[in-house]
């Protein structure tokens, strides 16, 4: 009986390190595909031109949006003039009544 136990045992560690090799293998493994990857990765160029393009698009629809704004700007002051001029002329003609007696 004893014997049949001391088999089993040294069959189940037996099996046991066959089942630790394996996964020391399959963990190389993975290690290795790992650092291959990240070798592939490191050497490979970065994708700078799209972010250069991408820049410059952002860069130029900003310059357009400023460039319409300043537009918009400069007609709210023009307009704002042209009113401020035509109620300068009012107030003074009605001045003018007032001091002439004419209201």
């Amino acid at each position: 009986m004893s014997e049949k136990i001391t088999d089993s045992v040294e069959a189940i560690e037996v099996e046991a390190e066959r089942i630790l090799q394996e996964a020391r293998n399959r963990a190389n493994q993975i290690l290795l595909e790992a650092k291959e990857e990240s070798k592939k990765m490191l050497s490979s160029p970065l994708p700078l031109d799209a972010v250069r393009a991408e820049c410059e698009s952002i860069v130029s629809k900003a310059r357009t949006d400023a460039d319409q704004t300043i537009k918009d700007s400069d007609k709210r002051a023009a307009e704002t003039a042209a009113n401020a001029e035509k109620k300068l002329e009012e107030t003074v003609q009605l001045v003018v009544k007032i001091v002439a007696g004419k209201s």
